[in-house]
């Protein structure tokens, strides 16, 4: 087995509560302005330990989702190792294959690969990430009239497949990426989180 990851996932974008990427539509205003991050909980790649560590993607999507085309800025914490710096892009440029593999493939351009602090603090639905100073949001999931988080399944598109996912807004999103031509300060805009497990 070259991978085994289990996780969190957030993700927050542009696109107004819910985002209609999940249901394979075009994005609210065209294009996307996302970050996505997978946060291990436990993990080993090719024997290589990964458990709590943090991978984030600020990308720009010129359109459907599914088409592919996406620009994006990677982010790794300052925390790994070469070592495990060299596993996790294996996992996320595709080269290790798996579920992650087919997510790789609608990523047109890596614009930048870069180390810098994350503080990810997400569960359930709600919390924040910081992604050094390119992104910043804090998460709030919807809740049911009982009380229980609201969840969304069975979707056509999905970072993390079979599993579902906690439907929020983010009350703060801002991200800066000028390679990009990111620069946003949003507020109530869409933020998903998820757990994965993910073996190739």
């Amino acid at each position: 087995m070259a991978y085994h990851l289990e996780g969190r996932l957030l993700e927050v974008c542009n696109c107004r509560v819910l985002c209609p990427c999940w249901i394979g539509e075009d994005p609210d205003f065209g294009t996307c302005d996302t970050i996505v991050s997978w946060h291990f909980d436990k993990g080993t790649i090719n024997g290589v330990d990964v458990a709590g560590h943090t991978i984030a993607m600020i990308a720009h999507i010129p359109g459907n989702i599914l088409q592919g085309n996406w620009r994006a800025a990677v982010y790794l914490d300052d925390k790994v190792s070469a070592k495990q710096e060299e596993a996790i892009l294996g996992v996320y440029t595709g080269k290790l294959g798996g579920p992650v593999a087919e997510l790789a493939k609608l990523v047109g351009e890596v614009v930048s690969v870069e180390k810098v602090p994350i503080q990810w603090d997400v569960q359930g639905g709600k919390g924040t990430i910081k992604v050094g100073n390119a992104g910043y949001a804090e998460l709030e999931p919807y809740k049911s009239a009982s009380g229980a988080t609201t969840t969304l399944a069975d979707t056509v598109f999905s970072t993390v497949p079979g599993a579902p996912v906690f439907v929020g807004k983010a009350s703060r999103y801002t991200s800066k990426v000028d390679k990009l031509g990111i620069n946003l300060n949003l507020s109530g805009h869409n933020a998903l989180q998820s757990t994965f497990v993910f073996d190739a």
